[in-house]
């Protein structure tokens, strides 16, 4: 790719105004199969849930293959971590990672657009997130 070189700088003036939220992603990929993987389903789901019930999880789930239908193992976390590296530190207490049943990459992401919206009726107690 040729051209200026950008930096993180240049991002946050454009987007000024924005949200610019640093975020972290960690992708997460099957090392040896399903087999591993599903041996650690358990204990990694209550990973997860402890991670958002302490406010560090933003989202998590698995990545469908192109069919839509069937999961090939590969997932991705969105969490919020002090640096690049706290977020690595989270991402390897996982025990789907320190098992060594999946590996994963994190990257940083500035989360800028978006929209979620939150619909409680309380007459009928439904909700809905979209």
């Amino acid at each position: 790719m040729s051209g200026p070189t950008v930096t993180k700088d240049d991002i946050l003036k454009a987007s000024a105004g924005m949200l610019q939220k640093q975020l972290y992603v960690v992708f997460t990929t099957p090392t040896n199969g399903l087999g591993p993987v599903m041996e650690n389903i358990e204990e990694h789901l209550k990973f997860q849930v402890d991670l958002e019930q302490r406010g560090i999880m933003l989202g998590a789930g698995p990545f469908w293959a192109d069919d839509e239908h069937t999961w090939n193992g590969e997932g991705m976390v969105i969490i919020r971590a002090d640096s690049l590296e706290h977020a690595r530190q989270i991402a390897e207490t996982d025990p789907m990672h320190s098992s060594g049943a999946r590996s994963f990459t994190v990257r940083p992401w500035l989360l800028n657009e978006g929209r979620i919206t939150v619909e409680v009726n309380f007459s009928t107690g439904r909700h809905a997130v979209s």
